[in-house]
């Protein structure tokens, strides 16, 4: 049976389909997402509006919800990246932390399955790293182009394919797909 990503962020399917080797179903219906810092918590709460909204199919409804965290900021903006994008862009992100000497991030990415019946699993991928001084690279999305991971000197943005091999999103999708394929 193959699973459901939902998304609207058609970047991020293309991006999961090559860090599976696989098409997903995929869809884009209003999912409720709640305002919480744990990553995980945000993510369950998707995946069941997200069941509920497609209408409890009997295929896996796979959600994620990613973020950067900043080691100097406590924990943000963390589950709430997309908000700080949508407000300041990166320019304003990296404009708020230049006061900052620990530039120090964390990557995270939280899959969530919502198994008809069953509940829903998690799966945490994450990736050291530090922010960059400056944007850089023309790949990727979001905050991509300001993420330099540990042991590169690269930003997400400019890595472009390469990201996929070993990204917060790939570890997290990658156990993800295993639990999956170990259930048939």
């Amino acid at each position: 049976m193959d699973p459901i990503f939902v998304t609207s962020n058609p970047d991020k399917r293309r991006e999961v389909e090559d860090i599976l080797g696989m098409k997903l179903l995929s869809a884009s219906p209003e999912v409720h997402e709640i305002q919480h810092l744990d990553f995980a918590e945000v993510a369950r709460a998707k995946a069941a509006s997200a069941r509920d909204a497609l209408g409890d199919p009997p295929e896996p409804v796979i959600v994620e919800d990613s973020g950067i965290v900043f080691r100097a900021w406590n924990g943000l903006p963390g589950a709430f990246s997309r908000w700080f994008l949508e407000a300041v862009g990166v320019e304003g992100m990296l404009g708020m932390l230049s006061g900052e000497r620990d530039r120090r991030a964390l990557a995270v990415c939280v899959v969530a399955v919502s198994m008809r019946g069953e509940g829903i699993k998690t799966f945490r991928g994450e990736v050291q790293g530090e922010v960059a001084t400056a944007p850089r690279g023309a790949g990727g999305f979001g905050w991509d182009p300001i993420f330099v991971p540990e042991g590169s000197s690269l930003t997400y943005a400019e890595m472009g394919e390469v990201k996929h091999e070993d990204s917060h999103r790939a570890r997290a999708f990658r156990e993800a797909g295993r639990w999956l394929a170990r259930r048939g």
